[in-house]
């Protein structure tokens, strides 16, 4: 094969949607939050309130809080995993040192597991273990890799931009909708936002995008019911 016609095997990996994952999961579980919750409040208040005011000053201090629990959150929980990537890489890393032997046996165990014949196995993993031990036994035996590497500031990042961004979109409709069945509207608008948002991240993620859009619609629609239910059954007129 002509070196100009050979597959870029860089070029090839990186068009796989799994290198999306990480930064994916945290936006859209960022946008369809900012979503959700924000028209959840937004359609509680409007069921037990006739002025606009209210309405809005609910939604925007909805927005302000839950993009910093958002971001907050996600950075707190993806840490944790990372300190727990980092102490098992210290912990190999002593293994390494003390009992190179045995950890090339591991290797060539696991090695064998996924099919390889013992003695081929075992090759690889000298090889592999040659031109990079800690690595190797970083990805093989931990199963720790670039794509699943945790990365906090990315993911808090990631979730408080989505959550903006899908917060505002209910916050205008409180801006500039009638207050009279305000909660109709943002039921109505609030699945187009989710139903655009599933397919989205369908097509970003290569998925399927009915599946998508009807988990997103289901939940979404039990989550604003509910929350106008409580608004009636209340029915704490807020003016």
């Amino acid at each position: 094969m002509n070196n100009s016609k050979e597959l870029n095997i860089d070029n090839y990996l990186d068009s796989h949607y799994i290198h999306r994952s990480n930064w994916l999961r945290a936006a859209v579980l960022g946008a369809n939050d900012g979503i959700l919750s924000i028209s959840s409040i937004a359609i509680g208040v409007a069921a037990a309130s006739d002025t606009r005011d209210a309405i809005v000053l609910a939604t925007l201090a909805g927005l302000v809080a839950g993009a910093l629990s958002m971001a907050a959150g996600e950075y707190v929980s993806v840490s944790s995993q990372t300190d727990v990537e980092k102490s098992d890489i210290e912990r190999e890393k002593k293994e390494l040192a003390e009992m190179p032997e045995a950890e090339l046996s591991i290797l060539a165990q696991i090695y064998q597991k996924r099919g390889l014949q013992r003695e081929t196995a075992l090759q690889v993993a000298k090889e592999l273990t040659a031109h990079d031990a800690l690595g190797t036994h970083i990805r093989d035996e931990l199963g720790i890799n670039e794509i699943s590497q945790a990365n906090p500031l990315q993911a808090a990042l990631a979730s408080g931009a989505a959550f903006i961004f899908g917060g505002i979109l209910p916050l205008l409709v409180t801006l500039f909708f009638p207050v009279l069945n305000m909660e109709y509207y943002l039921y109505g608008l609030a699945i187009i936002f989710l139903i655009i948002l599933g397919t989205i991240a369908a097509k970003t993620g290569g998925s399927n995008v009915f599946k998508a859009i009807s988990r997103i619609t289901f939940w979404g629609t039990i989550a604003m019911g509910l929350t106008a239910l409580v608004g009636h059954l209340f029915g704490v007129n807020i003016s």
